[in-house]
């Protein structure tokens, strides 16, 4: 190792272990010292906004001219709305219940042991993540709300805007009187440093979570050396079952495609109900193309509506872009075999007004989030009351769907007893 790997492995190593004390900080702090520090962190980002955005026009200026597609350069830009948008989700972090020490059950055995199962922090939580600067604060409020302290390495393309927005955050948990080192940030591009989080910093890091795309996902389930809370990207589908109303089939399909492209909520498939194809089809096809989407269907498609052809790579790509893949399907139980065989296992949905085909759906449809006549653009913690989400868990342990900050605990039990002994 060449004398800059050394000096970088040990500033993570000692990033690790000032990440284990704060999280014993957190740990013995009250849920009031945790709200402060939140609430504190969104005047501060309010406060330096200027600079924020500075640093963001700075990102995207060479991004831009890198070349950053298009869907990956929308996730990156701030600017006044969006940074507010960023505070805001501050404070209703803040403002959620705290979900440490909470009592999830509780009982009496007949030998009088009093057994209590009650929430606690994880401890110290490593993320990385591509692309999204909001990510920096959504994931410290999170993190600090469930007492955990958090080390974060966010894109090389976003690295400005993030240590603007991490400058800010220091300076609420200041403010509130807990460690800066609840919240530490990676400020170096070297993709050597992300090597050493998956290693665990020498046992530091307690739980992963990666938040990007399919190789950055697999690079980490393949190097972890700390359990891994998986994000994988978003192979959404809409199917419109023959029940569907034809205004509320429009509606949602359009919403769930385009509201915005470039987010892991986005449809990317639409599954049409075979034995009513020829009436919802048309229409949902045209407001889709009068939107600017683009269409690719299989052969029973092109020949309701002319569009381009699907090869079989489509049905499992996540566009993040103006187009979608179109598939006409038998009834549930094929729109079920199709989203098992190509989808992620991340946000499904059904338009539907018969409520028996919509329960089948939801027994059927195996995914995180599984929506019935709502467009998939709900995958997203605000809109669960989160507050603001780390990201969309697909993995079957733990935690899935959005993540919030009770997704960031796990538990221990607490037995009183007033003496007894096992014989």
């Amino acid at each position: 190792m060449d004398d800059a790997g050394a000096s970088l492995q040990a500033e993570m190593i000692a990033m690790g272990r000032a990440a284990r004390a704060a999280a014993q900080a957190l740990r013995l702090s009250d849920a009031a010292a945790r709200t402060r520090a939140i609430a504190a962190m969104a005047r501060a980002v309010r406060a330096q906004a200027a600079a924020i955005l500075a640093a963001n026009a700075r990102d995207v200026a060479a991004a831009r001219e890198a070349g950053l597609a298009p869907a990956m350069l929308d996730r990156l830009v701030l600017d006044e709305g969006r940074l507010e948008a960023v505070a805001r989700a501050l404070e209703t972090v803040a403002a959620i219940p705290d979900p440490v020490g909470e009592e999830i059950a509780r009982w009496t055995r007949p030998n009088g042991l009093d057994i209590a199962r009650v929430r606690t922090p994880i401890g110290v939580i490593g993320i990385i993540y591509e692309s999204r600067p909001n990510v920096t604060a959504d994931a410290a409020a999170l993190c600090v709300r469930a007492g955990n302290a958090v080390i974060l390495r966010g894109g090389s393309e976003c690295l400005a805007s993030n240590l603007a927005i991490h400058a800010a955050l220091a300076k609420g948990l200041a403010e509130a009187g807990l460690p800066e080192s609840c919240v530490q940030i990676v400020r170096t591009a070297d993709r050597a440093a992300v090597g050493l989080i998956l290693g665990g910093l020498e046992g530091a890091v307690d739980l992963l979570i990666p938040r990007g795309g399919k190789s950055l996902v697999a690079r980490v389930q393949a190097e972890a050396r700390a359990p891994v809370l998986g994000h994988l990207e978003g192979v959404n589908h809409v199917f419109l079952h023959a029940s569907a109303d034809p205004a509320k089939a429009v509606d949602i399909a359009v919403n769930a495609k385009l509201r915005r492209v470039s987010v892991c909520g986005a449809a990317e498939s639409l599954l049409v109900d075979r034995l009513a194809a020829a009436r919802l089809l048309p229409p949902v096809a045209a407001a889709l193309a009068a939107a600017g989407c683009e269409l690719r269907g299989d052969a029973a498609a092109r020949a309701i509506v002319p569009m381009g052809e699907a090869e079989e790579a489509d049905w499992g790509t996540e566009y993040l872009a103006p187009i979608i893949s179109v598939a006409v399907v038998a009834g549930v139980e094929g729109a079920a075999a199709h989203i098992a065989t190509y989808g992620s296992a991340h946000t499904d949905a059904i338009v539907a007004e018969d409520p028996r085909a919509a329960e089948d759906f939801v027994e059927r449809v195996d995914s995180a989030i599984v929506l019935v006549n709502a467009s998939t653009q709900f995958a997203d913690g605000g809109e669960f009351g989160f507050g603001a989400e780390i990201g969309i868990a697909t993995d079957r342990l733990h935690a899935r769907g959005p993540v919030g900050a009770e997704q960031l605990t796990t538990y221990k039990y607490v037995v009183r007893g007033t003496g007894q002994t096992r014989p």
